[in-house]
């Protein structure tokens, strides 16, 4: 792969939408990556259906960053408006996001995903047992799947994201108060989005205990 690096907001004087133009075909392996990466998880999900056992997956979602979202992270960590610097600096531009019933389902997706052989775990971030500040809680998992391409092969980092449902919810309304506030959320909604933090997962813990109850 041949680029050009140039400075930060250098590239865009000249002509905004050449980088967006040499975005599409860098892109494009990401999109096929996680067409790989859902194939894996949909054939786990099938398999555990058929075989009766209970299917830990409730739902899945992916996306794949715009080349204006690219640009303004790239922009924000000081990263240049290169595709080598972007391949090597930008790890979620690829992402997928799984939502499990029980907190002991997110951990085992994320064991059945990574200890497939040809997915290569660079990271992983264990969110569950260590939250952050904020009360935030899910899995996070960096791993690079290959891609074959007609003439070539390339290996293709994708972001895994595994929560459970509890997890999700509060996750979604946490981004919606940051957006609407333009991250500068007052305090006392800090505080209660703290406590309903730990309401999530006291509800996920009586959530797993009834289940042991009923299926143990």
């Amino acid at each position: 792969m041949t680029t050009t690096s140039v400075p930060p907001g250098e590239e865009s004087a000249e002509d905004p939408s050449a980088f967006d133009r040499s975005l599409v075909p860098f892109l494009m392996n990401y999109k096929f990556g996680l067409d790989e990466i859902l194939t894996k998880i949909n054939i786990l999900r099938e398999e555990l259906a058929f075989r009766g056992t209970g299917n830990p997956i409730e739902h899945v979602s992916s996306r794949l960053k715009s080349p204006e979202s690219l640009r303004v992270k790239a922009t924000r960590i000081g990263c240049p408006l290169d595709l080598d610097a972007i391949g090597e600096q930008i790890l979620d531009i690829a992402g997928v996001r799984i939502v499990c019933s029980f907190i002991a389902d997110a951990y085992q997706v994320l064991d059945m995903l990574t200890t497939q052989p040809d997915v290569t775990v660079r990271a992983i971030k264990d969110y569950v047992a260590n939250p952050k500040p904020n009360g935030y809680r899910s899995l996070h998992a960096i791993v690079e799947i290959p891609v074959f391409l007609s003439e070539t092969a390339r290996t293709v980092p994708v972001e895994l994201q595994i929560r459970t449902v509890a997890m999700d919810f509060w996750a979604s309304v946490e981004h919606k108060i940051y957006y609407k506030y333009d991250k500068d959320v007052p305090g006392e909604l800090v505080e209660e989005l703290s406590a309903a933090a730990r309401v999530a997962h006291d509800l996920d813990t009586r959530m797993a205990e009834l289940h042991r109850i009923v299926h143990g």
